[in-house]
């Protein structure tokens, strides 16, 4: 077979990616060039098609589409779409205008990919023609920030392009905080520093530099200004630009100057800068347009760049040139140490205090928006284009933002938590479904340490959430049950109880969130008892009641009117510091005669040891080892065998847990009373007869019951999530 060497070059490859490359004018085309070259390297690859339009065919602006030409591209499309006017107005009919002729382009070109950069209005109109025509569209330097119109078009482009292209971390962060989907983001870096960073130390840029500047101009001593409208603020652009102009014109320097660009106010900005004189002024050079590789070498070895350009914020950094940003245009753009910035001014003075500043200094070289390989990057990244993969983009909202639509999977996917509960000796993690089952439960001893703590939490929740999409749960959220006083609102552990040190005033929600990405709740343990009965226990549609733990120490929660109190200073329900003694044992706390110091596990623990020390706690049918390390069980076992000094010790507890509730059954006046914990079982009996023989008449009827769920903890976290996350409001 002969191989057909006459092949049209107009002939399509089937086989190849027809990728589309619009440029609207001299500033995207410095970006878009080298991908250019990149992609016309690679003919057996890709197919280039180029489209131009904008400022690009306007004579007023250099009529920048010759240098495409100059580099050997073939333009398959110009388009004029610029009306003239330099308004708001006008940039709106010029957007029209690029619909209108946008559409016969694309549908003759039928590019399987749409390369569209930046913020300009002409860009948005072609992302605009290329999504409704179901074109995929990738977009350059999306994500960034700078404080205009331009940040609202540059994000409008972005939600309408497939995939993204970006310079720098921070713009990746935006694009999946804007909900985009990651696995189409490429962080590549800015592909002009791919050519700024080869070429910038030409032999030549002296011949270059004195042919736009005259040949007496030194390196270094001369300035390079470039200054833009502000369409959301003409007027004050056109102020600041007259005080750069009178400042320059004050500090005597040789000084080009390129005229601004298309957008509504550039045509107020050039006859200030007429009424001036400055095209005739001996000192300066006015220009319309450079070509790229020669405005590299002029802004690299000047003594300093001043305007509002993108490039003194983003190239100018490269080479460590310095650069006087004015007003607002790049506000929010990262920038390196070159950068000094005049927000505004009254008079030229501050400006012409900068260039004091600035003038002549030389910075290190910074790379915040680009190493020089983007353009390997973004073709790598061309090659994985799958144009089987449907057409339709999806967004990456955040999981919290749930959709309730009834689908199959929703439905058939549970709604579920994850619960945390910081006790002093285990450190437990659960996966609690929406009914109050736990999926399944991750246990570790608590390190001692605060980052040891954290760091064990982090990974737990980590493995948690990696099982539960195996196990079928869409987790809502993070609760977090611990000791100590507690600022909900805020997430915060204020105090810590003396089981679990270094918890003051330690900020749980913030760096779970952060790892996790998901809301967090953190509240006491006694209150996420009483949410674990309010949800799952017996204060399911009781409207008022308590829920006393009685365990290593004595805590509770208050359900009033269906909603749980916290108090001025989240310090409401300490139950266990309810005093019913002046002179009675310490307490943790530091007082005295307090319930937890007469009836918690801790306290009847040191009653126990007290006995056992005096050898009076063993009786007869007690079996106890001799290493055996004595407990709050061993007291109640005592007293069971018919201790008699043991009996008196648990009815001096249960008498004391009985008189404190009988305080709170006087103050807050529930219709019921729920014993939690290890003890409750044994205190209940003492308690109900405590409360009929010393309580007011009207409160001797309130039900006491012991609570039925084996892990509140856990089930009281979960419940901050299940009620909060998935609460509707109407």
């Amino acid at each position: 077979m002969v191989p057909n060497s006459g092949k049209n070059k107009n002939q399509k490859n089937i086989s190849n990616l027809r990728v589309c490359v619009a440029t609207c004018n001299r500033a995207d085309y410095s970006k878009l060039a080298p991908i250019m070259f990149g992609i016309k390297a690679h003919p057996d690859e890709f197919e280039l098609e180029v489209v131009v339009l904008g400022s690009h065919l306007i004579d007023d602006y250099g009529n920048t589409f010759r240098m495409i030409e100059q580099d050997d591209f073939d333009i398959g499309s110009k388009l004029h779409t610029i009306v003239r006017g330099e308004d708001e107005a006008a940039m709106v009919e010029s957007v029209g205008l690029a619909l209108v002729k946008l559409p016969d382009v694309l549908q003759r070109l039928r590019p399987d990919i749409l390369v569209v950069h930046g913020d300009r209005f002409d860009a948005l109109a072609l992302a605009t023609a290329a999504a409704l025509m179901n074109i995929r569209i990738l977009h350059l330097e999306g994500g960034e920030v700078s404080g205009t119109i331009d940040d609202s078009i540059r994000h409008a482009i972005s939600k309408l392009a497939h995939y993204h292209a970006c310079c720098t971390r921070r713009a990746e962060q935006h694009l999946i905080a804007m909900c985009e989907d990651h696995s189409r983001i490429l962080l590549a870096g800015c592909p002009s520093y791919d050519k700024l960073l080869s070429s910038h130390h030409r032999e030549d840029y002296m011949d270059i530099i004195k042919s736009w500047l005259g040949d007496k101009v030194q390196e270094g001593d001369y300035i390079v200004a470039l200054q833009h409208p502000v369409t959301t603020d003409i007027q004050h652009s056109i102020k600041i630009y007259g005080l750069m102009l009178d400042a320059l014109l004050s500090f005597n320097k040789r000084t080009l100057i390129l005229f601004p660009n298309i957008d509504a106010g550039s045509k107020e900005m050039v006859r200030v800068m007429r009424k001036k004189g400055i095209e005739q002024h001996p000192n300066f050079r006015a220009v319309k347009h450079i070509p790229f590789e020669q405005f590299i070498q002029l802004v690299s070895h000047a003594g300093c760049m001043i305007g509002n350009s993108s490039c003194g914020v983003r190239e100018a950094g490269a080479f460590g040139t310095p650069v006087i940003n004015l007003g607002s245009r790049q506000t929010g753009r990262e920038t390196g140490e070159n950068v000094l910035h005049v927000r505004d001014a009254d008079t030229h003075n501050k400006i012409y205090h900068a260039l004091e500043l600035q003038f002549g200094k030389r910075y290190p070289c910074s790379k915040i928006y680009g190493d020089g390989n983007a353009v390997p990057r973004i073709l790598k990244f061309l090659r994985t284009i799958n144009l089987d993969v449907p057409l339709q983009k999806t967004f990456c909202f955040p999981p919290v933002k749930d959709c309730i639509s009834q689908d199959i999977d929703h439905i058939l996917e549970t709604q579920s938590a994850l619960a945390v509960d910081l006790g002093g000796t285990n450190l437990r993690v659960a996966i609690v479904c929406m009914r109050g089952n736990i999926v399944k439960k991750y246990t570790q001893p608590n390190p001692k340490t605060f980052e040891e703590r954290m760091n064990l939490l982090l990974k737990m929740c980590t493995d948690a959430l990696r099982d539960a999409v195996c196990l079928n749960c869409r987790v809502l959220g993070v609760g977090v049950s611990t000791g100590g006083r507690v600022n909900p609102q805020e997430g915060v552990v204020l105090h810590s109880t003396n089981l679990i040190q270094e918890w003051s005033s330690v900020d749980l929600r913030t760096p779970i969130s952060d790892a996790l990405h998901l809301p967090v709740w953190v509240d006491n343990d006694g209150n996420c008892a009483a949410l674990a009965e309010r949800k799952f226990g017996h204060g399911k549609g009781v409207e008022n009641f308590v829920t006393v733990i009685t365990g290593t120490g004595i805590g509770g929660g208050i359900i009033h009117h269906n909603e749980l109190v916290h108090g001025s200073t989240f310090c409401a329900a300490e139950l266990g510091h309810i005093m019913v003694s002046l002179e009675g044992p310490e307490c943790s706390c530091g007082s005295h005669g307090c319930i937890e110091a007469y009836a918690s596990g801790m306290a009847l623990q040191r009653e126990a040891k007290r006995l056992h020390d005096a050898d009076l706690l063993k009786v007869e049918g007690m079996d106890m080892k001799v290493s055996e390390p004595i407990t709050a069980a061993h007291l109640i076992n005592a007293a069971k065998l018919g201790n008699s000094k043991a009996d008196a010790v648990l009815n001096k507890a249960a008498t004391a847990l009985g008189v404190g509730i009988i305080n709170i059954l006087h103050i807050v006046n529930p219709s019921l009373v729920i014993l939690s914990g290890v003890l409750a079982s044994y205190y209940l009996a003492p308690v109900q007869h405590i409360i009929s023989e010393r309580a007011l008449f009207s409160v001797r009827g309130i039900k006491v019951v012991t609570s039925d769920l084996e892990e509140p903890a856990l089930l009281g976290a979960a419940s901050m999530v299940l009620d909060y996350a998935t609460r509707r409001i109407y």
